[in-house]
């Protein structure tokens, strides 16, 4: 993995959605090989509850920017120091159905204890960049939907861990910059709009 490919990446902005959000992608060096922190959303949640996520939230009137957003969402999520984080580089930013726009942001963080706040945490996974980029782990489906247009859904499934959602379309770009992998030209095949998400 070669993050210093973030730095060349010129992201992408949205505009339209009303809310501004922010997420930290935080990547932590071990032994058997990188591996990046996510949050498993807390079960009682309105919005996306019990996805995986990348630790974030959205805009505060007092955040000084969407970085200052990201840093603080991750200190109250996994209680990960602000100051010990190093920023590399920024993913597009993502549309999401709830209407707001998510701006990533990468990051290297030391492989410390992360705590979940247990309100909007329930856990916290930290899974390799090898399992996440073992072909074995991906699958995707797309779904044309008459309100949405065309969409494809990207699924990755790692030590009983499902990523989707924008989570999952973040985790792409980030994978197909930072690494090798490619997600495949073609999903693995096409659903009714209204089917189950297999999770």
């Amino acid at each position: 993995m070669d993050l210093s490919r973030l730095a060349a990446h010129d992201p992408v902005g949205v505009t339209g959605p009303s809310r501004e959000a922010a997420v930290l992608v935080p990547v932590v060096d071990r032994p058997d090989g990188p591996a990046v922190v996510f949050v498993k959303r807390a079960d009682h949640l309105g919005e996306h509850a019990g996805q995986m996520a990348f630790p974030g939230g959205g805009a505060e009137p007092d955040d000084e920017d969407l970085l200052a957003t990201a840093l603080r969402e991750a200190n109250e999520e996994v209680a990960l120091d602000p100051s010990t984080v190093e920023v590399v580089g920024r993913l597009d930013d993502i549309p999401t159905i709830t209407d707001y726009s998510v701006r990533p942001f990468v990051a290297r963080v030391p492989d410390a204890e992360f705590v979940p706040d247990g309100r909007e945490v329930a856990e916290v996974a930290i899974l390799s960049v090898a399992d996440l980029t073992d072909p074995a782990n991906y699958e995707s489906e797309r779904r044309d939907d008459p309100r949405r247009g065309s969409f494809r859904i990207h699924y990755f499934h790692v030590d009983g861990y499902t990523v989707w959602g924008a989570t999952g379309r973040m985790l792409v770009q980030f994978l197909e910059l930072a690494t090798d992998w490619r997600a495949p030209a073609e999903p693995d095949r096409v659903v009714d709009p209204d089917a189950d998400f297999p999770v």
